[in-house]
């Protein structure tokens, strides 16, 4: 059958017509499914023709024998939606998508069996990836214009040159789409050099190129590198992601805009990456590495012309403009009236979240409960646990030295610590370690100080068995580059003075999935006072006296609030005199926080809010806030002094 885009030397023809590919990516599960057509019009509103969108693996199928396509996961609605809007489609079903996404779309349950390597063409993980496109390639194939729908480009892997030079395995992965029906246009996608172009090409896909600039130097290039052919770009950078501790990022729409003219008066064709970037939920985030782990944030709003809570931005109107001149548009306002939108989306006012309570999670059966004990810490992945938090126990000996006239106690050591963790060692909190978000750090072993807290733990020096806890937190598994497929967890084991410590409990805490629960926990259970569970300061007091240092022992806490509204509209929560944790709206986890920011607010999406009393509940890691409070828009900064 005859794909509906057919390429030729002078670009691409769709139905034997001159077409120019002008497309923007939207990640249906990045954005709430009851807001999917807003935001695939407010991409037709720009000018675009097209709708571009990875297809994430583990929104899909979060464990081995479940396979979703419902809610935010029903692909086939987001497609079916496009067309019906007048957007063809691209997708790119990898199995690998980067896009800042946890693990790059790999879910974490296949990386159980720690000799898999991802990404090439070994037979335990083709395996993995044939039984998941048996499940999902039916989605796209019975969409594919050829079939009366939308779909009109199906990418095969994606930006393989910047990974490997498997061609074996690219070819795999060709031969599987067409096997499985797909016959419209496949592609490649990579970075724009040949270097990236000779490991993520292959025969029968057409190549593309992303980039961000310089768009007549890329274009020379591609054309050097990709003759006879259509030039696309795939992903036009037109801005960019923010990681935890980092500025957060813009760039201006003139800018951009320009860049974006070039490509169009050249005959190029282009996807922006991203037209609209949403939200990173839950805790699905991503991470890169570079020296050390730099996880992204929950706000995917990538400084794209449609913003996180579908304004229309300056970069929107300038885009429109430079796409004016190559496709018929009516004006700009008529246009929103016609598709029944609003520039600027309908937003609760700033106002204050008064906390209502606050309880200490470590006085709850969930922190004491009792779990199987593992011989060694055991990874999340061992335990089918895809993100959250890990909650290790055991009894431990314990012991007091004078060293200089002080008094000292051995410190543990947390090899191979992935990402961070909370140690409380008899119901005192010691503090934390592993990954600080911006700071560029050693942290294997990651070690953990007991000494000053002596005259706590051993008043009277000697030696005595306490009982140990620590949380494991999951930051995002890393989404491009050669630590892809990283595991989490204390993977080499707690080291304590000559040996290492084992027999642990081991509890799983999958926190997207636990918001009804807290909520329970949080109702039924005491509320502490302005002082920690056993009298000691809070955080924000730290002091030091004598040996010891005074923490908030209360840590972790679930903190209680809520806000009222006349109906559904979109809301900023203002978390920034919080410290590190999640929060929840209404039992939804709307994403991870942290006062290092840049991020300082989470998105909250109209279909969360009801009418009437909206419950906002946050498991603080780090610090028992002091203020919530809804804000007109996000604020970026940083929060932690």
């Amino acid at each position: 059958m005859t794909a509906l885009l057919q390429p030729t030397p002078d670009g691409f023809l769709r139905a034997g017509e001159p077409h120019l590919v002008i497309s923007g990516a939207i990640h249906y599960f990045r954005v709430h499914p009851d807001q999917w057509r807003d935001r695939l019009r407010r991409l037709v509103a720009m000018g675009c023709n097209t709708v571009e969108t990875y297809v994430a693996w583990n929104v899909h199928q979060p464990s081995a024998d479940v396979v979703d396509f419902e809610g935010i996961a029903d692909l086939g609605r987001f497609l079916d939606i496009a067309g019906e809007e007048g957007l063809d489609a691209i997708v790119r079903p990898g199995p690998y998508i980067c896009a800042e996404w946890e693990n790059g779309g790999f879910p974490g349950w296949i990386l159980a069996d720690r000799n898999l390597r991802l990404r090439n063409r070994n037979a335990p993980y083709l395996a993995l990836v044939d039984a998941w496109f048996d499940q999902l390639i039916p989605v796209i194939a019975q969409r594919q214009a050829s079939r009366g729908g939308n779909v009109v480009m199906v990418q095969v892997e994606n930006e393989y040159g910047s990974f490997g030079d498997d061609t074996a395995y690219l070819a795999h992965l060709r031969d599987g789409l067409l096997a499985r029906g797909i016959d419209e246009l496949l592609v490649t996608s990579d970075g724009p050099a040949r270097m990236w172009l000779t490991g993520g090409t292959v025969e029968g896909a057409l190549g593309t190129v992303n980039f961000g600039s310089r768009a007549l130097e890329v274009l020379t290039m591609a054309q050097e590198e990709l003759p006879s052919q259509p030039q696309m770009c795939m992903e036009f950078w037109n801005g960019w992601f923010d990681h935890w501790g980092e500025e957060h990022h813009e760039r201006t729409g003139g800018d951009a805009a320009g860049e974006l003219t070039d490509m169009l008066e050249h005959g190029m064709s282009v996807n922006f990456y991203m037209a609209h970037g949403g939200t990173n939920f839950g805790l699905r985030a991503g991470a890169n590495y570079d020296e050390a782990l730099q996880p992204t944030t929950t706000s995917y709003d990538y400084d794209a012309p449609i913003a996180e809570n579908g304004e229309l931005t300056e970069k929107f109107r300038a885009f429109r403009e430079a796409i004016a001149r190559h496709v018929e548009l009516p004006p700009l306002e008529e246009h929103l009236a016609r598709l029944g939108l609003d520039a600027v989306p309908a937003r609760l006012r700033a106002t204050e979240v008064p906390i209502e309570k606050v309880v200490a999670l470590r006085g709850t059966e969930r922190f004491s409960r009792v779990a199987d004990v593992h011989p060694t810490p055991p990874s999340f992945e061992d335990l089918g646990l895809e993100r959250g938090l890990l909650r290790l126990s055991r009894d431990i000996e314990i012991a007091a030295s004078v060293r200089e006239g002080r008094t000292v106690i051995s410190p543990l050591k947390l090899y191979d610590l992935h990402d961070r963790a909370w140690i409380y060692v008899d119901g005192i909190y010691v503090g934390a370690t592993g990954v600080m978000g911006d700071e560029a750090r050693d942290t294997d072993p990651a070690t953990v100080e007991l000494s000053p807290f002596a005259d706590r733990l051993l008043p009277d020096g000697g030696r005595r068995t306490v009982r140990l806890e620590i949380l494991v937190e999951n930051l995002g598994r890393v989404n491009f580059g050669p630590r892809l497929g990283e595991r989490k967890g204390i993977l080499g084991g707690v080291w304590q003075t000559i040996r290492f410590l084992n027999d642990w409990e081991a509890d799983a805490w999958p926190l997207e999935e636990m918001g009804a629960e807290l909520a329970q926990l949080a109702a039924g259970s005491e509320a502490v006072g302005a002082m920690g569970a056993d009298g000691a300061a809070r955080a924000d007091d730290v002091s030091e006296a004598g040996t010891s240092t005074v923490l908030d022992d209360a840590l972790p806490v679930l903190v209680s609030a809520s806000f009222e509204a006349d109906g559904a509209a979109d809301a900023f929560l203002d978390v920034s005199a919080a410290g590190h944790g999640v929060a929840y709206v209404n039992g939804f986890c709307v994403g991870r926080y942290w006062n290092i920011g840049p991020q300082q607010t989470l998105y909250v999406p109209a279909p969360l809010v009801r009418a009437g009393r909206n419950e906002v509940l946050l498991l603080d890691l780090e610090k028992q806030p002091t203020r919530l409070a809804l804000a007109e828009g996000h604020v970026f900064g940083r929060a932690d002094g």
